[in-house]
């Protein structure tokens, strides 16, 4: 099997992320499933040590900060995230780099056994894409003696094909706000109940600051699960010192410690991503692990992660960003105006049609300047017209732009080069504007025939 045939068979299965509804439940996603698949495969998810993460905001940025702070630390590290930019190989990385074609291919041939033996099992319903990448990315962390794995939740948590991990060194919960509502729940009451779902007897968990409501759940379950919590902006704070383009200086006061850092990443809510990251590496070095702050500052110092207030042109300055719901719109809003404050500003904006497009509008529309709506390539992108008319509701009249390398060459156009464009609301939008300007050809997807997509 070569890389096209593995990528034509994983696209093949059932995949969730391209649905713009479903039900999140224990019938469509039950626990036996996962963990009869990874049994098959001889429980690969088992022998080495797990940071678990998940929340709404922030998930992949506190992952690459651990991958890399533990990686500097000295230990082999692999990295699960989700969703992709340019490959389905980005989800699995170990040390800083991505599986290779060859490997992911001889996985997926190893896997299909094992798939086919769980489907057989009409009770457990069938397998799907993120539970085969799943137990790929465990696979590979066993192959290539991975000591510390740690892994981004896909969505929610207590469901998630992630959660079949013995309990993790570290549960991280990010910040929790309305996200995939209607599918995790209606309030976030319910929502917080599914992404605490990871935290499990025992162990130390840190949590970003959230709502009254969220830190009350999250509470209780480390409660009932006999867990020690520490609360991020309560037991560790953190105050900006200054930064440019190229990143921030900050300072966070642990319990173990102060620590001066620095990151290559922009906006207020990665200083806050940082913080959870410290707290975290500070509850490794409780339980004995060498995480040392010299190790700390070089790691965060050396994370990537991009598509995240990402500077990707100049003479204008293009970013992109992948704020998809109202909440991280928000905080894009506040780094905008903070970063830019007297620049002409163009908008770019596309959104999944499952998302609240409302609410996302209500936030970019009081930042001012032009706007020009699109749609990714994605099957659940929608529709530019829409966007364009919630943003007409705010006073703000939208150019249409047909796709992602048309809207971003009309705003490149009517942009003065003093000016900043950002491009914004999905990664998959991000993906496609960060290709234009930089070059990358995106990953040509084979469309299988009978896909249940």
């Amino acid at each position: 099997m070569d890389y096209t045939a593995a990528l034509e068979y994983v696209l093949s299965l059932v995949d969730y992320e391209k649905s713009p509804r479903f039900l999140f439940s224990p019938q469509r996603f039950p626990r036996e499933r996962m963990v009869a698949l990874l049994k098959f495969l001889g429980h690969p998810e088992r022998g080495r040590r797990t940071i678990h993460i998940a929340g709404t905001k922030g998930k992949g940025s506190v992952a690459a900060m651990m991958a890399s702070v533990l990686a500097r630390a000295g230990y082999t590290t692999g990295l699960y995230t989700s969703p992709h930019l340019h490959t389905f190989r980005e989800r699995i990385q170990m040390d800083g780099e991505i599986i290779s074609p060859e490997n992911m291919a001889r996985l997926v041939d190893m896997i299909q056994p094992a798939v086919a033996a769980v489907n057989a099992q009409a009770s457990l319903g069938v397998v799907t894409t993120f539970e085969v990448l799943t137990a790929l990315a465990f696979l590979y962390f066993e192959e290539r003696g991975v000591e510390f794995q740690v892994l981004e939740v896909g969505m929610g948590g207590r469901l998630d094909a992630t959660n079949a991990v013995p309990p993790a060194e570290v549960a991280i919960i990010t910040s929790i706000s309305h996200d995939h509502v209607g599918i995790l729940g209606d309030t976030l009451e319910e929502i917080a109940v599914q992404k605490a779902g990871i935290i499990k007897e025992g162990c130390p968990v840190v949590s970003a600051p959230q709502p009254p409501e969220v830190a009350t759940v999250i509470q209780r379950v480390c409660q009932e699960q006999k867990a020690t919590l520490v609360q991020v902006g309560q037991d560790v704070v953190w105050h900006r010192l200054g930064g440019d383009l190229e990143g921030q200086a900050f300072v966070v006061e642990g319990e173990a410690g102060t620590y001066r850092l620095w990151i290559p990443l922009l906006g207020e809510h990665q200083l806050e991503n940082a913080a959870v990251a410290v707290a975290a590496v500070e509850a490794l070095r409780r339980q004995g692990l060498d995480t040392s702050p010299a190790a700390l500052a070089s790691g965060l110092a050396e994370v990537r992660w991009p598509g995240r207030l990402e500077v990707v042109g100049r003479q204008p300055l293009v970013v992109v960003d992948g704020a998809h719901n109202d909440y991280s719109a928000a905080r894009l809003r506040e780094a905008l105006e903070q970063l830019f404050p007297h620049h002409p500003l163009t908008l770019v904006v596309g959104t999944s049609m499952d998302k609240n497009i409302s609410g996302i509008v209500a936030e970019l529309a009081l930042l001012g300047g032009s706007v020009v709506t699109t749609r990714s390539r994605h099957p659940r992108a929608a529709q530019p017209q829409v966007l364009a008319q919630e943003f007409a509701r705010h006073g703000v009249t939208a150019t249409v732009g047909a796709d992602v390398p048309a809207a971003l060459a009309q705003a490149l156009f009517d942009a003065a080069p003093q000016g900043v464009i950002c491009v914004t609301g999905s990664l998959f939008v991000v993906a496609e504007a960060r290709e234009v300007m930089l070059g990358l050809s995106p990953e040509e997807l084979p469309a299988p025939a009978g896909s249940k997509q």
